[in-house]
């Protein structure tokens, strides 16, 4: 089974919908790291404090094609392709992967199936 790491950053205010739409959409487990979005525009300034957004980092590690479904259906609830909106999504390919938990692995497999 080819596996992808799908990176998804979202607004801290929007972690906990993320996370609900990529289980419905197939995902399993996912590593939360949180962070500030720094772009290259200069942040607001407040009696002396930037303002800077606060997001969050979703790392999914996922069968390919359910990387794939998981990502269409973030990109879709978040509207991800819109540049006004904070966010963004992207997979990278991954050749060794361990430590998956089996009854995971045996979700995906099960997952899978019904999408063929």
């Amino acid at each position: 089974m080819k596996f992808s790491a799908l990176v998804v950053v979202v607004a801290d205010k929007d972690e906990e919908a993320a996370i609900e739409v990529a289980k419905n959409a197939g995902a399993g487990s996912v590593t939360i790291l949180h962070g500030r979005s720094i772009g290259l525009e200069e942040k607001k300034v407040f009696f002396g404090l930037t303002l800077e957004e606060n997001v969050s980092a979703l790392l999914f590690i996922l069968p390919r094609k359910v990387s794939l479904k998981v990502m269409r259906a973030l990109r879709q609830a978040f509207d991800l392709d819109n540049p006004d909106n904070v966010g963004y999504a992207f997979t990278i390919p991954l050749s060794h992967v361990a430590g998956l938990d089996t009854q995971e692995l045996h979700h995906f497999e099960d997952d899978i199936k019904t999408m063929l």
